[in-house]
């Protein structure tokens, strides 16, 4: 008895996935607020991007120098926490390990810097319910709207977040940036 596949799917099959890190790439350049525009072509090695300022650049993908250092298997904490604060609006600069590993340099977008020190806080752990979740910051801002004598298109958009929060594990993650982009805009007025 002999068992037929499905033909492979290119657009889910994990031994294609590194012909798409181009495509990544581009595609972090463009929802970042620093750059105008960034394009690739799926399994080529060069993404071409603008800055603000009309500059354009390219990035091309070269094999990696040899070396002895493991792979990791996890990004190293102080650059996730780096590339975290850099894909916020408000920072143009985030450095992780300068002038320390255990350090980020950070810059905002009105030339303040600040040097953040990353140290373990064993004393005042919070309860997972204690913390913040993209769910709750939209919830949060649908209230401070309604809270606010809202007009009805106001009054709309607030319940609409308002629904999106409290079914956030079912919604998209398209859905779920739109609904963040919203609070934050509704944070900043």
């Amino acid at each position: 008895m002999t068992a037929e596949f499905p033909p492979i799917d290119r657009d889910k099959s994990p031994l294609l996935d590194a012909d798409h890190d181009p495509v990544r790439v581009a595609e972090a350049l463009r929802r970042s607020p620093h750059f105008a525009a960034a394009d690739a072509d799926p399994g080529g090695d060069t993404v071409w991007f603008t800055t603000e300022a009309g500059i354009n650049y390219t990035l091309t993908f070269k094999p990696p120098e040899p070396t002895d250092d493991d792979l990791l298997l996890e990004p190293i904490f102080t650059q996730a926490v780096a590339a975290a604060i850099l894909n916020h609006p408000g920072f143009v600069v985030a450095d992780a390990d300068y002038p320390r590993e255990d350090t980020i340099t950070i810059q905002s977008r009105n030339q303040v810097r600040h040097l953040l020190v990353l140290d373990v806080d064993r004393g005042n752990a919070l309860a997972p319910e204690d913390l913040s979740t993209p769910a709750f910051d939209v919830a949060l801002a649908a209230d401070k709207l309604l809270a606010s004598d809202p007009s009805d298109s106001e009054r709309a958009t607030a319940e609409l977040l308002n629904y999106v929060a409290a079914t956030w594990d079912k919604q998209d993650h398209p859905l779920r940036e739109h609904a963040q982009a919203v609070a934050r805009t509704l944070r900043t007025q």
